[in-house]
């Protein structure tokens, strides 16, 4: 059974940072790119970064200079690192991947609130 579990999210100034996690079971991790989605309420779900299984990344530009994601597959776990957080970026934090990038996990919620 593939499993995907985010952690790492919560409430933060404008400005802070968060390191989000996703831990990845029942499936070879370091085959598959990953990747993080968000979706903030009453819009549909995007896609913020992904990271492929040799390491290329790819970030949004709405993100970009301000989110990194990396991996670490000694530890089946892909990271999102936040930083310069604004209000615009409270969401709801999914990662994704796998097989026909199928799986998903249950999300951690990001709140950037004074």
């Amino acid at each position: 059974q593939v499993q995907l579990v985010e952690s790492g999210g919560g409430l933060v100034q404008p400005g802070g940072s968060l390191m989000l996690s996703c831990e990845v079971s029942g499936i070879s991790f370091s085959t598959y790119g990953w990747s993080w989605y968000r979706q903030a309420p009453g819009k549909e779900r995007e896609l913020v970064a992904h990271i492929s299984s040799v390491g290329t990344t790819y970030v949004a530009d709405s993100v970009k200079g301000r989110f990194f994601i990396s991996r670490v597959n000694a530890r089946s776990t892909i990271y999102l690192h936040l930083n310069s957080l604004n209000p615009e970026d409270t969401a709801d934090y999914y990662c994704n991947g796998g097989t026909s990038n199928s799986y998903w996990g249950q999300g951690t919620q990001v709140i950037v609130s004074a």
